[in-house]
């Protein structure tokens, strides 16, 4: 890689660990020529599908675009920018998961709606106002309505463990156990 400070076209990897929940590798490198040091962060880049808008027309997926417009649905609330990345992050998960070529944008939009909700509420009412094209307060009462309702993310959190212990207990789903040691 060549140096940002003399532009040296090799330097050496001093150090490499994982970054971004493993999704990154960092590494410390240093220029054999000036002896400075930099850090440079390296991650898969995978193709990701064509997002078809409401009118039709196919769009390559932008990352920069997703996480403006998260951004602009936490604009002055307490959300961390490691928060922001996470939900980024997902939302671009579940696009590959999809291995469809295409997306639509409305499924999309109910991935960020899905990440919001878990981040901050007025985000997400903020998300879905826009979104969902509210045209009076009613559209906010049923949608907040709507949101209150629904189990919090600590809530689906906590009931995570239990799914786990059932399944550890009964690994064999459908095979009933015997009632002798």
């Amino acid at each position: 890689m060549q140096c940002p400070f003399c532009k040296a076209p090799d330097t050496r990897v001093v150090d490499s660990r994982l970054a971004e929940d493993g999704t990154q590798v960092r590494r410390r490198r240093e220029c054999e020529t000036c002896n400075n040091r930099f850090t440079t962060f390296e991650r898969a880049q995978l193709s990701m599908p064509n997002v078809i808008k409401r009118s039709g027309d196919p769009e390559p997926f932008r990352e920069d675009k997703l996480r403006q417009g998260i951004e602009h649905a936490i604009y002055k609330r307490p959300v961390t920018p490691e928060a922001v990345d996470h939900a980024v992050d997902a939302v671009m998960r579940k696009l590959r998961a999809s291995s469809e070529r295409e997306v639509p944008s409305r499924q999309v939009g109910e991935w960020v709606m899905e990440e919001l909700r878990d981040l901050d509420h007025v985000a997400y009412v903020r998300f879905a106002s826009i979104y969902r094209s509210f045209e009076d307060v009613n559209a906010f009462r049923e949608e907040i309505e709507r949101l209150q309702a629904l189990p919090s993310a600590e809530e689906r959190r906590s009931q995570l463990p239990l799914i786990e212990e059932t399944g550890a207990r009964n690994p064999e789903p459908g095979r009933k156990r015997s009632a002798r040691p």
